[in-house]
């Protein structure tokens, strides 16, 4: 259901130059380049005008062949045409982003600890992430870390696809399979260079 690799384009650590949306997609191209299918977009800043405008040209750029999941915004998912949305502990719940984008549509949910997890696995999330697996600087305000531990535990307590996410590289990445994860969440070390980045990643992930 996951590919290995669940690429995400934070808006907010884009170096934009020129048209905003055109750079989010420039660079969205270049993670597809790289191999990457699966790509969230996140804008914890920016007004719905905002993330309409580059969520409809990341549609537009890439076309129907990669899975496009928006973060937080169920109503923005539908309104972009994308293929799920995926919600915080302090957003819309599971169900109410079900509500909004129906049952076609991917629903994720973020976790930060084995109880939260199991709590989300009976709801209607189709996959749920746990994190962060390492200290991470691409959140102002972190949770605490789940280590590889977190990670196990997380395993064993769903059958869903299970997401890792936070200070995932491509030296540690292999291990965060290996602790039981579907699919690792990747943000800042896509950011250079990204469509060479996506390559080694899934070098290392098989």
């Amino acid at each position: 259901m996951l590919p290995r690799l669940y690429a995400i384009i934070d808006r907010t650590l884009l170096v934009v130059v020129g048209d905003p949306a055109a750079r989010v997609a420039a660079f969205a191209r270049e993670l597809v380049k790289g191999g990457a299918t699966l790509i969230q977009y996140r804008n914890k800043t920016g007004s719905g005008r905002q993330i309409l405008s580059d969520a409809r040209e990341l549609r537009r750029a890439l076309g129907a062949g990669v899975r496009l999941i928006m973060n937080d915004r169920a109503d923005l998912c539908l309104a972009a045409g994308f293929d799920g949305v995926h919600v915080g502990q302090e957003d819309l719940s599971p169900e109410g982003g079900r509500a909004v984008v129906g049952d076609r549509l991917w629903v994720g949910v973020s976790t930060h600890s084995v109880e939260q997890l199991m709590r989300a696995d009976q709801t209607a999330a189709d996959y749920i992430a746990i994190g962060p697996v390492f200290p991470t600087a691409s959140k102002q305000s972190p949770d605490p870390v789940v280590g590889l531990e977190g990670v196990r535990g997380a395993r064993a307590a769903t059958r869903k696809p299970l997401v890792a996410i936070g200070g995932i590289t491509r030296v540690n990445c292999a291990s965060v399979i290996q602790a039981g994860a579907d699919s690792v969440a990747v943000i800042s070390d896509l950011l250079h260079d990204p469509a060479n980045s996506v390559e080694a990643f899934l070098r290392v992930l098989g």
